[in-house]
């Protein structure tokens, strides 16, 4: 048994987020209930990557419960500047906080995070990997207006390669009876084969186009998604994606009326300004729901629950994930994990999910 964390969107049960949503619901229509609902707690934010929306959501989050923040929003004015290890780093603040979220650029690095806190962890983004309390988030705005992702159809439209809030989501539909995952995006920025090879495995009907206008009549929930300029290696490549899916006005005009437009933001250009005052439009509404969600998300972890850990092995003759943006490429002293098979057949990397 081990300290409950939230690293992957899956580690709640379809019946877990059901109640984390019934949760978040009755944190919003009763906000004041819940003001000393952490009085004495404190959470630690050890963001190595910018954020504005996610660590604004999680210190408003333990605030309004009445709890307090600490933590630092560069990493350059921190120690991780003089060399200091993440394992050390997570060691020192998880003895001065009860709970810790942690962002951070490189692929795993909340799983690694979590192998040395005394205290439980949340990931707030690891690299292109996984960003599990936005798939909160957007389940829950889908909860509030469609009741359930059963027998919807969602269109994922954008960066599908890099966009971890894409990554986590999917992973999380699998886990419903939806009718179809539409993925729209170049195929420079497809997703991962790996997530391919989960809906595949999980029976789950998907389609792959280049054309928004296309699809659009048929989508139940519309989630777009920015290309994102810091995953690029090159000014060039960047630019050769950019603005090649744009959300109008004009497009809307062939959409349901009661579509679901998500976006886990910032956005750039891909949404016109105009499509905001569309009252299919709850991006803003959605961002707001993340606080209730990470209120709801913060009590449930502060009840110490324990959990069973998933079946991980130290195989022989492992020695580095192929995946370069690992966590175990950059922190060398973390144990060489694979999940699945203890033979290591069709493993797959503990910190990152790159199938072995």
């Amino acid at each position: 048994m081990r300290t409950r964390h939230l690293i992957d969107s899956r580690d709640y049960s379809v019946e877990e987020i059901k109640e984390l949503c019934l949760s978040a619901e009755q944190i919003k229509d009763n906000l004041d209930d819940y003001c000393d609902a952490c009085r004495t707690k404190i959470m630690a934010t050890l963001f190595y990557e910018p954020s504005t929306r996610t660590q604004l959501s999680f210190q408003t989050a333990m605030l309004r419960l009445g709890g307090k923040v600490i933590g630092f929003s560069d990493a350059s004015s921190s120690s991780v500047s003089k060399g200091e290890s993440l394992r050390d780093t997570v060691k020192i603040v998880s003895g001065y906080s009860d709970i810790t979220v942690i962002r951070h650029p490189v692929e795993g690095a909340a799983y690694a995070a979590s192998l040395y806190s005394r205290t439980p962890v949340i990931n707030a983004g690891d690299g292109g990997h996984q960003h599990p309390t936005q798939t909160l988030t957007d389940l829950f705005t889908i909860y509030l207006s469609k009741g359930t992702p059963d027998g919807l159809t969602v269109g994922l439209c954008g960066d599908l390669l890099n966009g971890r809030t894409v990554h986590s989501l999917i992973n999380v539909l699998l886990r419903y009876s939806v009718k179809e995952i539409i993925l729209i995006s170049t195929a420079e920025l497809s997703i991962p084969e790996y997530l391919k090879a989960q809906i595949v495995l999980n029976g789950i009907k998907y389609t792959e186009t280049q054309d928004l206008e296309e699809v659009i009549p048929y989508l139940d929930v519309l989630y777009m998604t920015r290309i994102q300029k810091e995953r690029f290696r090159s000014i060039e490549q960047y630019e050769q994606q950019s603005g090649v899916f744009v959300l109008t006005k004009k497009k809307l005009e062939r959409a349901k009326k009661d579509l679901l437009i998500l976006h886990p933001l910032p956005k750039v250009d891909e949404i016109d300004y105009d499509v905001d005052d569309d009252p299919r439009a709850m991006y803003f509404e959605q961002a707001e729901n993340g606080m209730y969600m990470r209120m709801a998300l913060v009590l449930d972890l502060l009840k110490n629950k324990k959990v069973r850990s998933h079946p991980v092995y130290e195989a022989a003759g492992y020695r580095y994930c192929p995946n370069p943006r690992c966590i175990s490429n950059h922190e060398k002293y973390l144990p060489k994990l694979i999940g699945g098979e203890s033979s290591g057949e069709n493993g797959h990397c503990i910190y990152c999910d790159t199938v072995l």
